[in-house]
Formats: structure tokens, C-alpha cells, sequence
């Protein structure tokens, strides 16, 4: 919201970018977008490098610990 007041008194995109500290590029996808806030979706779960040992792993707790 800032940036598109900032917009409106009249300041040029790169004032806008110096004062909010961002790149002028960003600045300008917003001022274009008018007042909707970024829509960010879910990611998707991505696999861990010990997935594929976590039976085992847990095996050999339960050995180790009974």
C-alpha cells in the first residue's frame, strides 16, 4: 500500500524502489498490480534425503532400545 501512495503524490519508480529498498522491477510489478496483494499457493512436500532409511533407522532404535 505504500508504494502505490508513494505512486500517487507523484514520485518516479526509482525514489519508490530507494525508499521501500526494494528493486525497481518489484516496484513497478506492484504499482501495475494495484492494491492485490501476491497470491502465493502451497508447495508441494518434497522427499527427504533419509525417507528411504527412516525404516531402518527406526529398526535399529527399537533393537538397540528393547
Amino acid at each position: 500500500m505504500m508504494i502505490l501512495e508513494l505512486h500517487r503524490e507523484g514520485l518516479s519508480v526509482s525514489a519508490i524502489a530507494r525508499r521501500a529498498g526494494m528493486d525497481r522491477k518489484t516496484v513497478r510489478k506492484y504499482i501495475a498490480g494495484g492494491a492485490t496483494a501476491p497470491a502465493y499457493g502451497l508447495r508441494a512436500t518434497r522427499p527427504t534425503l533419509i525417507g528411504a532409511f527412516t525404516a531402518f533407522v527406526t529398526e535399529r532404535v527399537k533393537d538397540t532400545a528393547g
